[in-house]
Formats: C-alpha cells, structure tokens, sequence
C-alpha cells in the first residue's frame, strides 16, 4: 500500500508541474499590464520600472516562470494587487468557506442521489425508477443560477425561513453558519445528486444480477440484508470515485452559486481577480485548487484499493 501511494505521489508530481506552466502561461496572453495597475493613475515611469524589476517582469519568461515557482514552492504566492495580502492568506481565508460549502453540498448529493438510485435499481422498469430517471435528469438539466434565485424568491423572500445571502464563519454562530449555507449547498447539492443517482443506479443493477446475490437470495437471507450489506458494498466502488471527483470539483469554488448567495470562497475570490486582472491571486487559486483536485484524486485511488479485495492482492 506504501509504494502504491509513494506511485501516485510521484505521479501527482509533474501533473503539478504543468498545471503550474499552463496557469504561468495563460495569464501572460490576458490583456492588460499588472504593472500599471500597481503604478496607480500617475503612473511614474520610474515607479513602473522599479515594479518590473522587482516581480522580474524584465526578464526572460522562462526566468519569470522559475522565479515564481520557486516562490511558491516555498509557499509564497506573491501580493494580491487589489488588497496587498500576501495571496496565500487570501486563500487560508477563503478555503474553510469553499470548504463548508463542499461538505454541505456533497452531504446532499450522498443523502439525495445514493437511496434513489439503490430504490431505482431494485424497483427497475418500475413507475418509481421513472421517477428517480425523470429527477435525476431534472437535476441535471435546470441551471443552478435558475433554482437558486427560486429558491432565494420563495424560501427567503415569500417564506422567511433562510437567509437570502451572505455568509457567517461557523465558529462564530454554528446556528446562522448553516442557516446561510443550506440553500446553496441545496443548490450545488441537487445538481451533484442526479449524477450519484445515475452512477448509483448502474452500478446496483450490474451488482443486483450476479451469482453471489442470487446464491445469498437462496440462502434464505432478508432481501433489506442482500441489498444493503451484500449488493450495495460491492456496488459502492464506482461511488466512492465519483464522489472524490465531484468533491473535488467543488473545492474549485462554485462560481455562479457562490455570486447568487454572496458567498465569500474560491469562486467569487478569482471572479473578483479576473476583473481586476489580479493574476498573482488567479496563479494561486488556480493551483491550489488543481492540488486539492490531484489529492482527491489519491484519496479515491487509496480508497478503491482498500475497498476492493482483488486491488489489493495485484499490489
């Protein structure tokens, strides 16, 4: 298991490495110049050049590029030019929101997509599988920015149950934390349970026909003990993967959601810095982002193989 794990650490590697020479790359084609952006409305020519010498825009890009990895490597994302934070407490504070926002959201998905999908499964061909079919296609087909301006319009505005917007750290008012985060997450959440539906459904159906479930149906077993500890264990493999891709999806900020409810996490973080063509914030986002998604990546391959027997003994 040790060097399996030391495998996809190495691979993650050069994986990291060029995202990073993608993320340096592209933002040399946006428009605009960060320097004058930094230089203010006066724009001294001598404040100009000292700005480019000392973020090493004089150089070589090949040289910009190793200077600005090397920062990184050792943790320094560079100055946002927006704010002048350091760009890596920028992202310390917004990642427990993002962070908050991907559990919530992928808590809905498990507890909505994985029961439809099991009852679709075992009711196949039936009037409730055409209903888990028509609301997972619904859930794939109506647009989140849509269902959470509904949503804000009857929960908030007509009911008064939720909050519309905004956002309170969870520390500070668990209460009101999770208030202003359960119609978001709703959101996000629904979207994400249609796909674990699907996947869960599929994956039941191939399970529910083979010889160990009829073997144990013959046995005498309840069908509630066949289905739940006997099917859905070894259906749940596919699950597990799905999941760490979607959460990790999620860690890279719900940019349409996270602006409808003035959520304060990755997405709105690089809407922000693209408007203001804050490229040292974009940089950061962008990588850690593509981190968190390559350690989802792992913790689903880890997962798979302590859960599937056969995985383990081809290590």
């Amino acid at each position: 298991m040790y060097a399996f794990i030391a495998r996809r650490l190495l691979l993650a590697i050069p994986t990291l490495l060029i995202i990073s020479l993608f993320v340096f790359s592209l933002q040399k084609l946006l428009p605009g110049d960060p320097v004058l952006v930094m230089a203010g409305e006066e724009r001294d020519p001598a404040v100009i050049e000292a700005l480019r010498e000392k973020y090493h825009l004089n150089d070589p890009v090949p040289m910009q590029y190793l200077a600005w990895l090397g920062n990184a490597l050792q943790g320094d994302l560079g100055i946002s030019l927006r704010t002048n934070q350091p760009v890596l407490s920028l992202i310390a504070e917004k990642l427990p929101v993002t962070l908050q926002l991907a559990v919530m959201s992928m808590t809905f998905a498990l507890l909505l997509g994985i029961p439809m999908g099991i009852l679709a499964a075992v009711k196949k061909n039936t009037a409730i599988d055409y209903l888990a079919s028509v609301l997972a296609l619904s859930g794939l087909s109506v647009p989140n920015f849509w269902l959470g301006i509904m949503l804000i319009l009857l929960v908030s505005v007509q009911l008064g149950w939720l909050p519309a917007s905004g956002y309170q750290p969870f520390f500070v008012d668990p209460l009101l934390s999770l208030k202003t985060m359960l119609m978001p997450s709703f959101v996000l959440g629904n979207a994400l349970a249609a796909s674990m539906m699907r996947h869960t459904r599929s994956s039941m159906i191939g399970v529910l026909s083979s010889d160990y479930i009829r073997t144990a149906r013959a046995k005498g077993l309840a069908e509630r003990s066949v289905i739940l500890s006997h099917a859905l264990r070894n259906a749940v493999l596919p699950i597990v993967t799905l999941s760490a891709l979607l959460f990790g999806e999620l860690l890279a900020g719900a940019v349409l959601t996270e602006q409808i409810f003035t959520i304060p996490g990755f997405g709105k973080l690089i809407v922000d810095a693209v408007f203001t063509r804050d490229y040292a914030v974009v940089q950061g986002v962008v990588l850690c982002t593509a981190f968190g998604f390559i350690t989802m990546n792992l913790i689903a391959d880890v997962l798979y193989v302590l859960l599937n027997p056969r995985m383990r003994a081809s290590l």
